[in-house]
């Protein structure tokens, strides 16, 4: 695995419909397939818009997806806290031992309950971009939410947190085959 993405937690629709950021309102898709971060991919499957159908797809290109809570809701607002101090550890634990080479928070939300029930870090500072801490060896990076509720950041704005990404893994993490074993 050379790129995670973690959100918040999975929404029913998205749990419904089998695949992650399944609501067409969600903006993932969208900026993820106009971003540099999936050119290699879009290049490799074929297509210049990537879909949720793609999510599992991705695995083979080294990019996985998962969330902080994994109790699905219809808002991430209607989960008790008791769900992420249960839930961050056992991401924590995941991230050290899969060592992803970057995990991307969706959102300072998502990175905020994981830093305060993993790491300890309940008072921030919190930023988008390149945190300065790691998880083992990954590295840890933050982007704006692509909630719709999250609809002061324009889906360009979008696409440049993702580009500014790519620029941060390591060579080959969009290629085939480069998913360690």
């Amino acid at each position: 695995m050379r790129l995670l993405f973690v959100g918040i937690n999975p929404s029913t629709f998205s749990v419904q419909r089998g695949h992650y950021y399944a609501r067409p309102t969600n903006r993932f898709w969208r900026a993820f397939s106009r971003s540099l971060l999936s050119a290699p991919l879009r290049r490799a499957l074929g297509r210049e818009e990537l879909s949720p159908e793609d999510d599992r797809a991705l695995l083979e290109y080294g990019i996985g997806f998962t969330d902080v809570a994994k109790v699905p809701s219809r808002q991430a607002s209607h989960l008790p806290r008791r769900a992420f101090a249960a839930w961050a550890p056992l991401l924590r634990d995941r991230i050290v031992s899969y060592e992803p080479a970057v995990v991307c928070f969706q959102g300072l939300t998502a990175w905020r309950w994981f830093a305060r029930y993993a790491l300890g870090n309940a008072g921030g500072p919190w930023s988008l971009g390149l945190q300065r801490i790691r998880v083992g060896r990954s590295r840890l990076f933050v982007v704006p939410s692509p909630s719709p509720a999250n609809a002061r950041v324009t889906l360009g704005e979008l696409v440049s947190w993702y580009n500014r990404l790519a620029r941060i893994l390591p060579p080959g993490a969009s290629s085939r085959g480069t998913r360690e074993r």
